[in-house]
């Protein structure tokens, strides 16, 4: 991707975040770059091409992250079996890696945002929401305790209870990140909380015991 179409995809996404998808003009996203909407057409038709790129480029970012950890690269999938064998400590190091890029990465955060916005007036950033931040991610946690109670990783307990748990605390901490500036600190929260839920919940199996 070249320089200028790059920075009108990072650009278009910060002015998208900050004041809506509805708000802002192609020529707005051009004046802010310093180039002409000329220019700016020579890299992308309109401005849904802009923000069905920022989608895309969101899928590629999740896809590389999770191929990286070692995970299921099919980018929010809900299918409990593609899980099948994501132990939960390696969910832990998910979350982790999640929760940094959410709060942290500069196109995390700016995306995160935007969807926030844009949930309300756009289908299409709606059900990425529902996806990430809303039921769909419920259910993908319901569906991963329910998968670890039953190969008895964890303790036999209600997976809808501990989904809304850990959902409550992630995405708080999260909302946190956009009012407190010590990131670090609700990072050190959210991995004492992770803590505590293995000590709490994890089946500790024989060979674990073992010294």
């Amino acid at each position: 991707m070249s320089d200028t179409k790059e920075k009108i995809l990072l650009t278009a996404l910060r002015l998208f975040a900050q004041d809506g998808y509805e708000a802002v003009s192609t020529s707005m996203i051009a004046s802010e770059i310093g180039i002409t909407k000329g220019a700016l057409y020579k890299h992308y038709k309109n401005k849904q091409d802009i923000f069905d790129s920022i989608i895309a480029r969101m899928f590629e970012i999740d896809h590389a992250r999770a191929k990286a950890l070692g995970l299921p690269t099919d980018t929010y999938n809900d299918d409990p079996e593609a899980y099948k064998n994501v132990t939960v400590e390696e969910d832990i190091e998910y979350t982790k890696s999640y929760f940094r890029f959410w709060t942290e990465d500069e196109f995390g955060k700016n995306f995160r945002r935007m969807l926030t916005i844009e949930q309300y007036r756009n289908p299409q950033a709606k059900k990425i929401h529902d996806m990430i931040m809303g039921g769909g991610g419920f259910e993908h946690a319901t569906n991963m305790y329910r998968k670890w109670i039953k190969e008895g990783s964890i303790k036999d307990d209600n997976p809808e209870l501990l989904a809304l748990e850990f959902s409550s605390v992630f995405l708080f901490l999260i909302n946190l990140s956009d009012t407190i500036s010590d990131i670090d600190h609700l990072e050190n929260l959210l991995h004492l909380y992770l803590k505590r839920c293995l000590k709490t919940y994890k089946v500790e199996k024989p060979e674990e015991n073992e010294t």
